[in-house]
């Protein structure tokens, strides 16, 4: 029943002690028992190309390769295309440029060897304290969303590169993040039907290759208020009532709101049965596949199902194979990426006041260590830009012009909140005073969503740059040097 490793799509994650070469065993287990894909996490971008071509030409059947890709490749991986988040994109009210952030990821992505985006988020950003969507949504307003959502989709497909809706049927409402625990939400069919499902039957309109499902239980739709992952009712209203005839996959296997007390090998298996075509990120793949196996022989999961499923999978990884073509990003695609990032910057509060050539920064890290992105681009970019940088912890007699403050606050997987915590604030409030005691301005860049603007009321001027990749690091320090 080898066959039956097609429904996987193993995780491959680069070290920076490492590189790749901590996969190989992974990689090898893998091939082995035919996986249908792999997730990709990390690396330089020709370090990635490498590593795809090799997994294409040695897998037996036509591989899906996929990143979660939603702000560039080069969200991901090193040296790719970095682009704002999707709510950065729509606070521009321009579906043009939403379309060309899709086509150029798409291109990127080609260029590396993979061949499935996880993306576009088509959650309703519904709660300020959800705090799993905020700035990866393009909004609150179902019908934005879907018309953004149907952008995104059909321009990243254009490009041979197949797209995914996430997550059904909605996580725009949740309080927990389904990393840490199960989120249950209460909403009535009625009105899921009128604002959180709205953009994925856009997306299902629009040909979307493939829908992730939630690890949310909505008691409305199944009455056993298991996650929609592990839910026949309501992948059969996906199914059914959407009409959706592409690839149902999971949300990562190895995340609490999953697996309620039972293995992800358990998960897995009420997946498929409940009607999942493919399982993402298994830890274990081979654990997982056994546990497959043993279902198939008690009758848990049925045959002429999973032959469906696979039959799926198979086109669509046919409709998308990889082949060297050279489409990736041009010269142009980089230099509008630039320019977007610069677009979407938001004086929230006063202005940009005068950078003097040596520049103090303090940083504030409200993002879990060791899972954020690099903080040195923003110091760097200051320098290239003719700035001596100075990292501090409050201001000092021998600085001069504004103090920059400068708050790490994304939305990020397994972080768990989405306010300031109490000490992030406090250490803006004094750097502030400090500041101001030396009588001198500052200046707060916040790297999360404008909203977050409002727990932070002593900066007198404050500038947001909705995310801390390294492109939106990048163009918040061109905002403050032009």
């Amino acid at each position: 029943m080898k066959e039956l490793g097609q429904h996987l799509i193993a995780t491959l994650d680069w070290s920076p002690e490492f590189g790749w070469a901590g996969t190989r065993d992974a990689i090898d287990r893998a091939l082995e028992i035919g996986v249908g894909g792999f997730l990709l996490r990390g690396g330089p971008r020709y370090e990635v190309a490498q590593l795809t071509r090799a997994l294409h030409a040695n897998s037996p059947v036509p591989l899906l390769v996929a990143a979660d890709v939603e702000r560039g490749a080069g969200e991901r991986f090193h040296g790719a295309v970095s682009l704002p988040p999707a709510a950065a994109l729509a606070s521009l009210g321009d579906s043009d440029i939403v379309h060309r952030a899709a086509r150029v990821i798409a291109r990127d992505a080609r260029e590396l060897g993979l061949n499935w985006a996880l993306g576009p988020v088509c959650d309703l950003d519904l709660d300020n304290g959800n705090p799993i969507i905020g700035t990866r949504g393009f909004g609150d307003d179902p019908q934005r969303v879907g018309a953004l959502g149907a952008e995104w989709i059909d321009a990243c497909q254009q490009e041979s590169v197949l797209a995914c809706a996430k997550h059904f049927p909605g996580h725009g409402r949740t309080h927990v993040d389904s990393h840490l625990e199960l989120p249950v939400q209460d909403e009535s069919l009625t009105e899921l039907l009128a604002s959180d499902l709205v953009p994925f039957r856009a997306a299902v309109e629009a040909g979307v290759a493939s829908i992730m499902m939630a690890h949310v239980a909505f008691p409305a739709l199944d009455r056993a208020r298991v996650p929609a992952t592990l839910s026949a009712p309501t992948i059969a209203l996906l199914r059914d009532d959407l009409g959706f005839d592409g690839l149902v996959v999971t949300d990562a296997l190895d995340m609490a709101g999953v697996q309620g007390g039972h293995d992800e090998s358990e998960a897995a298996v009420r997946a498929l049965a409940a009607g999942c075509d493919l399982l993402l990120a298994p830890a274990d793949p081979v654990r997982v596949m056994r546990s497959l196996e043993a279902a198939v022989a008690s009758g848990r999961l049925d045959l002429g199902q999973l032959e469906i499923s696979r039959r799926r999978r198979d086109w669509w990884s046919t409709w998308g194979r990889w082949l060297p073509d050279g489409r990736g990003p041009t010269l142009d695609d980089r230099t509008w990426a630039k320019q977007v990032a610069d677009q979407v910057l938001r004086i929230e509060r006063g202005r940009v006041p005068w950078l003097p050539p040596r520049v103090e920064v303090v940083v504030v890290d409200d993002d879990p260590a060791g899972s954020a992105p690099s903080r040195a681009p923003f110091m760097h970019a200051l320098q290239a830009l003719g700035r001596q940088v100075h990292a501090v912890e409050r201001a000092t007699p021998e600085g001069e012009g504004a103090l920059v403050i400068a708050v790490f606050a994304d939305v990020m997987a397994g972080k768990g909140h989405v306010s300031l915590t109490p000490q992030s604030r406090l250490t803006v409030r004094l750097a502030v005073q400090g500041a101001r005691t030396l009588k001198r301005d500052t200046l707060v860049v916040l790297f999360g969503h404008p909203r977050l603007a409002a727990e932070l009321p002593d900066a007198a001027h404050l500038l947001c740059a909705w995310c801390g990749d390294r492109g939106m690091q990048e163009a918040a320090a061109r905002g403050l040097c032009a």
